[in-house]
């Protein structure tokens, strides 16, 4: 009910607006360098691009809309330096400077809270200035009305209006775009002001004309609105044509305009249009003998005038009248400012005005021939202010053009009389002053019960003054009220306000129009905030007598009392209850009760005091003369203050109640507890763990008693209805009801009497009592027995309340009153409170049901319902949950929180919701898929054995702890949990994960172990289909097209940017993508008839035999109201067969690129194959593709042969540093079973074998490796040609022993002597540089001899070569 600043908007991207503007300058502003304005330091790298993508700026106009001040020092605030103007819309915002301007749109986004704000960001920026040396020095914004019928009264667009210091005005379009630009007058403008049309309030106030006026230093132009809006709606319908057509130009209708030459005043810097106005005859009578003396003649009736009041010197404030008629309105031709798309050209209608877009020629010529000016019509003065020392520097005119602002240069802000032409108030210290008016309407309600009600609404008129030196912003009533409103804002701000509204708006279109517009906003440049000025009506009301300005008076002295901190209880009573029965208006009155009721310093006496005077003299005053919202308020909050009272009073009593009835329904909860007991002490171990919290977030906190009234509301019949906000208020209040009760401090049957008392219904008591109970799980853990007995108590309590259980419930039907604790427990995360309440609700149900049973039937047989039936079911669920969440909470090594649990989620999960929850615990455990099949195992095991197992690992507590939770609850899910359906969503989750983050490769691997575990084909060959066509091959076939790019195995940049992975984690996925392509082939194999594992199928596995059935999918029989998504293992069955030769090609493929990776070999993989094999890879491996057939091309078994042999070269290099005996590892480069997989790639690339085991040979023997060689040697079939092969190889290792090796011995050089001369030729003919390993003990050498004389017939022509080698090496070990 007092003055406030509402921020409705926020600026983004204003320090890219600042940076844009002054750009040129070396030197920023001195408050850019203060820290705060990092406050909105977006990234502004790229802002020239994002400026041209944004939407259209708002605008902002004020009485000081423009600042033609240039920049005196750097030192001042940016903002001060530059053109603002703010549409009254507030949905474009223009601030220039020199040549530039950026225009900022309204947009809107949702914040962290959800909520929709409006902002304001970039949507244009560039030059506007054409002419050379000119600058920007005034701007307006002027939203225009939009002509449709559907939006009669609603802006259309916003014409953004520019003067420039070379006197042209010109016209924007919000993106930019120039419309017009007229040259009226050759001097500098100064300001633009306008004016817009105005329901005139009272009968017989002039209708003013729309109108906008140019200030130039000695002259005064004014535009006819009607013209304006007309042109301007033209030549914007003309560029919009032309930029989509090129259509020809349609010359607008001609700008109406008057120019007077104000006359008889030294200096003018601003101005005011106030409007037409007519004399009355006592004026003119006066006017006229002023002006003719006394024989002076007057005209029978008052000529119109129109006012025109201009602030400087010499004098101070001059006020010019011109009267109707006496000037006849010039017509400015206007032509449009459009260049075609094709042309580039300027239409150009006749002179006047420039436009943009020329070319250079076209820019000399204009500046050659400027256009014609017409002369101004003299105006002189009819009176001012004097004052020779006083220097106006602004004018702001009131709404109402009756009053006027003026600032001058000594620091006062003077208030004008614009009838009497009079100063009637001033303010002193108010330097550099910022103004703004704010005119606001009576508020409905209170001129409903005013005695004028018939009477149109009452206007108050506020003047707004911002004061930059000091930073505060001030508001003062009119004429000569006080000061009702101050606000400390920054020193660096703008205040911005416009003094009009929409143009093109008259008496016909405004009806009905209640168009919103921000009269004033103040712009903060540190923050970007747009805030706007709330001020209520009653504050122009000062007269002493008026009751609501006492009233206010009086809600503020109550504030002042709560706020302060140092005033007893007793003193806070008595004042507070003296300004409460002080108070007069109702409505005012029920606001101080709100305050004070809502005020956490107050205590529960005090305000149960307050309200029961407060009541009482309610009860007094007459009926018609009462407000009947107010007693029921006050009646109402007295009755919850004493519900407060009264269970503060029963939780500090001692509970000398017995609670031994209705125990006869908790006979067996003991057998229960034990049975459950384990599983809860290993929850409660998990669960009890410290944790941090803030104390004011304890549940042990006591809650106010403005917390307790706030979740309270008495409805009209009487009685108490609970608020349900959010969950820890909710919490407290249960906490605050019943707590007490379940630890055994409070007497459990009074407070549920003084509840039912107060009217609570018992299905909102029970929910609170369920939402504790829930809530405080690791209390009612540490003694389940007692707080299960208080617990029993209380909801037996709750039930026999009075419309808890309905009298004519049969128990063949679900009651409502279990089912809300069912559902409750359903829901809850917490499974141990959630058990041990339904095993709670369950006794107390099955002895109502039994009592109600006796009753009616008098029969000794157990009364049978689908109640307990449904009992029976949802304490089975929990039971299972409750086993579930403790294996959920088992401690991870990747630490993080533990996944949370309940009946509704494992629903809502579908068939495999329990399967998915255990699979992301292993993911987060890191468990090895061959221990998860070992503790799957283990369930198998019988008991005894299972107990020697488990001894036998006594060391490993924990994990064999973890290992029997999971045990436990594959047992309670024997169907959910089969091991199929296990490793089937670990292996989906593993693969799940790795897709998230494809470097860790060791999670593909795993899921690939995860895979090879399922027993069952179908599974299998459906979880391997959908891994392949959902993760795998968009990467297989990014990595397949890289290779191909380069050429060769790719770096790891490359990688990364194509397939997502570096090199090395591209490598691992491809060996695994190797792994998968194989399990689908042997799946594949055992499903189709007589398959072989590398032959070539005309069908595929939809042909499968009954020897191999597919599973049976099947749940638990508690857990058959499942309802969400299908397991992965029921999408896997849905899966078609694959196309076996298909699959073999992708693995084929697989295999190249994964060697290729490996080995660093430079080929091109696609390029192996030939069109039908590139064609039909990467597609859906269910479909029947047309597949290679016959003889390849020798060409490219050349190319693919070529392939193999160098991966057998990088193997072999590869296993160089392991000794001969030393076993090959598994994986990597250096696995033992590479040789292999080449042999059975080059059978499949119809390339020889033959060839690649020589091939292999050769390179062992190169490398050194002899032993390895022998054994591969055994395989060859082409002796002779590997034996040829072999002699060359020898002849290189004796060339080095005996010519180039360092340590040449005399015996090696006799021996070399001795050789034959055929013999000592050829020897000299090896190169040894060809060897990889040239030093081989001789032993190795003579015995690759021996082998070779073996091997050669006697009749090849190197036979006896090989013979000499022999002789000679023989003779080398000899001699050694």
């Amino acid at each position: 009910m007092s003055c406030s600043l509402l921020e409705f908007c926020r600026l983004q991207e204003l320090r890219t607006v600042r940076d844009f503007l002054f750009q040129s300058q070396k030197i920023e502003p001195a408050e850019n360098k203060n820290p705060t304005d990092n406050e909105l330091s977006w990234d502004t790298s790229d802002w020239e691009s994002a400026w041209d993508n944004g939407e259209n700026p708002e605008e902002n106009s004020t009485s000081t809309t423009t600042v033609e001040e240039e920049t005196t020092g750097q030192g001042e605030p940016w903002l001060q330096d530059c053109v603002v103007s703010l549409s009254p819309c507030s949905d474009l915002l223009v601030v220039a400077r020199d040549q530039k301007a950026v225009f900022l749109s309204a947009k809107w986004r949702t914040d962290d809270s959800g909520r929709e704000a409006m902002t304001l960001a970039v949507s244009w920026s560039g030059i506007l200035g054409t002419e050379e040396g000119e600058c920007i020095s005034s701007a307006i914004s002027i939203p225009l009305a939009s002509q449709k019928r559907s939006s009669t009264g609603r802006p259309d667009w916003t014409c953004v209006v520019v003067g420039f210091t070379s006197g042209y005005v010109r016209f924007y379009t919000e993106s930019g775009v120039l419309l017009l630009a007229q040259l009226l007058h050759e001097d500098p403008v100064l300001r633009l002001k306008c004016r817009t049309y105005e329901i005139p309030r009272h009968p017989g106030v002039t209708e003013q004309h729309e109108e906008l006026s140019i200030l130039y230093p000695a002259a005064l132009v004014t535009i006819d609105g009607f013209s304006l809006f007309q042109s301007l709606r033209a030549c914007r319908n003309q560029v919009a044509r032309a930029a989509a057509a090129g259509s020809d130009v349609v010359p607008p209708p001609p700008l109406a305009y008057k120019k007077w030459g104000l006359q008889e005043m030294d200096t003018i810097v601003d101005h005011s249009s106030v409007g037409v106005m007519t004399l009355c005859v006592f004026d003119q009578m006066k006017n006229a003998s002023i002006l003719g003396g006394f024989h002076a003649s007057v005209k029978g009736s008052p000529p119109a005038m129109s006012q025109y009041v201009t602030v400087g010197a010499g004098p101070y404030t001059g006020f010019y009248y011109a009267v109707e008629g006496s000037s006849q309105p010039l017509l400015s031709h206007v032509a449009l400012a459009v260049a075609s798309k094709l042309t580039s050209a300027l239409f150009s209608a006749a002179s006047g005005w420039l436009g943009w877009n020329k070319n250079k020629n076209e820019e000399e010529v204009a500046q050659k021939q400027k256009p014609k000016v017409e002369a101004a019509t003299p105006l002189g003065i009819r009176f001012g202010l004097p004052d020779s020392r006083r220097h106006g520097e602004s004018i702001c005119l009131s709404p109402c053009n009756t009053l006027a602002g003026v600032t001058d240069d000594f620091g006062r802000v003077t208030l004008l009389d614009l009838a009497r032409g009079i100063a009637i108030r001033m303010w002193k210290g108010y330097r550099d002053a910022q103004l703004g008016w704010l005119q606001v309407q009576e508020e409905r309600g209170d001129r409903e019960h005013s005695p004028s009600a018939t009477l149109p609404r009452r206007h108050a008129l506020f003047l707004i003054i911002y004061a930059p030196r000091r930073g505060i912003l001030e508001v003062w009533a009119m004429q000569r009220g006080p000061r009702v409103g101050a606000f400390t804002v920054g020193k660096h701000c703008r205040l911005l306000y416009a003094g009009y509204r929409l143009m093109g708006v008259n008496s016909v279109t405004s009806q009905g129009w209640q168009l919103h517009t921000q009269q004033v906003c103040l712009l903060d440049p540190i923050t970007g905030a747009l805030r706007t000025v709330n001020i209520p009506f009653h504050l122009a009301l000062s007269d002493k007598k008026s009751e609501r300005a006492k009233d206010m008076h009086l809600v503020k002295k109550l504030s002042a009392i709560l706020k302060s901190r140092d005033v007893d209880p007793e003193t806070l009573e008595n004042e507070a209850k003296s300004v409460l029965l002080e108070i007069k208006h109702p409505a005012i009155k029920k606001q101080a009760l709100e305050s004070l009721l809502s005020n956490r310093n107050t205590p529960v006496s005090c305000l149960t005091n307050i309200l029961c005077a407060l009541n009482d003299t309610l009860k007094e005053q007459a009926a018609d003369e009462l407000d009947v919202s107010l007693p029921q308020l006050c009646s109402s909050q007295l009755k919850l203050l004493r519900l407060y009272s009264d269970i503060q009073q029963l939780q500090s009593a001692a509970d000398t109640q017995a609670c031994s009835d209705n125990q006869d329904s908790l006979d067996g909860i003991e057998d229960e507890l034990s049975r459950v007991g384990p599983v809860l002490q290993r929850y409660a171990q998990f669960t009890s763990k410290p944790s941090v919290s803030f104390a004011q977030d304890s549940p042990d906190s006591p809650l106010p008693v403005q917390a307790f009234l706030s979740q309270m509301e008495c409805t009209e019949d009487g009685e108490v209805k609970v608020i349900r906000r959010s969950e820890a208020e909710w919490s407290q209040l249960g906490n605050f009801l019943f707590w007490g009760c379940l630890c055994g401090r409070s007497p459990l049957h009074k407070v549920c009497d003084t509840l039912q008392q107060a009217g609570i219904s018992p299905q909102q008591l029970l929910c609170l009592l369920l939402s504790v109970w829930l809530q405080r799980e690791k209390e009612t853990l540490q003694k389940p027995a007692e707080t299960v007995r208080h617990l029993h108590t209380l909801l037996v309590a709750l039930s026999n309340m009075k419309g808890a259980v309905e009298e004519s419930w049969d128990p063949q039907s679900v009651s409502p009153w279990w089912q809300q604790i069912r559902s409750t427990c359903i829901q809850s995360h917490n499974a141990a409170a959630s058990l041990l309440a339904a095993l709670v609700a369950h006794r107390a149900a099955k002895a109502s049901i039994t009592s109600r049973a006796d009753s009616k039937l008098q029969s000794e047989w157990e009364a049978v319902s689908l109640e307990l039936e449904q009992w029976v079911v949802c304490v089975r669920q929990l039971e299972d949950v409750l086993v579930l969440q403790t294996l959920l909470l088992v401690p991870s090594p990747q630490g993080g929180a533990a996944a949370q649990c309940s009946i509704k989620t494992l629903l809502e999960g579908g068939t495999g919701g329990i399967a998915d929850s255990v699979s992301k615990w292993v993911f987060r455990q890191s468990m090895e898929p061959e221990r998860l099949q070992e503790i799957l195992h283990s369930r198998e095991i019988p008991g005894e054995d299972q107990q020697e197992q488990m001894e036998g690992k006594k060391d490993e507590d924990d994990a064999d702890r973890t290992a029997e939770l999971l045990v436990a609850v594959c047992k309670r899910f024997p169907h959910s949990l089969s091991p199929d359906m296990l490793f089937a969503h670990c292996c989906w989750e593993y693969v799940v994960q790795w897709n998230k983050d494809p470097e860790e490769s060791r999670h593909l691997s795993v899921a690939v172990e995860h895979l090879k575990l399922i027993s069952s084909p179908h599974i299998q060959l459906g979880i391997s289909t959908m891994m392949w066509s959902t993760f795998i091959v968009k990467r297989f076939s990014a990595a397949a097209f890289l290779m191909e790019k380069v050429g060769k195995a790719p770096k790891d940049r490359l990688c990364r940017r194509d397939v997502g992975m570096g090199d090395k984690a591209m490598t691992f996925f491809l060996s695994c993508c190797v792994q998968l392509l194989q399990i689908l082939m042997e799946v594949t194999g055992i499903l189709v008839k007589n398959q072989s594992p590398l032959s070539f199928l005309s069908f595929y596995a939809d042909s499968a035999t009954e020897e191999v059935p597919a599973p049976e999918l099947s749940v638990e029989e508690a857990w058959t109201g499942a309802e969400g998504p299908a397991s992965i293992a029921e999408l896997a069955l849905e899966q078609r067969g694959v196309h076996y030769p298909l699959v073999q090609h992708h693995c084929l493929l697989a295999s190249l690129l994964h060697a290729a990776m490996s080995f660093s070999v430079k080929v091109k993989p696609l390029s192996l194959f030939d069109s039908k094999g590139k064609n039909a890879f990467f597609r859906d491996l269910t479909t029947i593709q047309l597949m290679p057939s016959g003889d390849m091309d020798p060409i490219l078994v050349s190319m693919r042969q070529e392939f193999l042999l160098r991966v057998l070269t990088g193997w072999v290099q590869a296993i160089d540093e392991a000794p001969n005996s030393s076993p090959l590892p598994s994986t990597g480069p250096k696995a033992d079973w590479w040789p292999s997989l080449c042999l059975e790639l080059g059978t499949l690339l119809q390339v020889n074998p033959d060839i690649l085991r020589r091939h292999l040979v050769c390179e062992l023997y190169n490398q050194g490796l002899d032993l390895r060689a022998e054994e591969v040697m055994l395989e060859v079939e082409d002796k002779d040609v590997l034996g040829s092969q072999l002699l060359v190889l020898t002849g290189q290792r004796l060339s080095y022993s005996l010519l180039h090796s360092q340590s040449q011995t005399q015996t090696a050089m006799e021996l070399l002597a001795r050789l034959p001369p055929t013999l000592c030729t050829w020897l000299k003919a090896m190169d040894p540089s060809e060897l990889r390993s040239p030093l081989i003990p001789l032993p190795q050498t003579s015995r690759l001899v021996s082998r070779l004389v073996e091997m050669l017939p006697e009749n090849h022509a190197q036979y006896s070569l090989a013979l000499h080698l022999l002789e000679a090496v023989d003779v080398l070990i000899t001699d050694d």
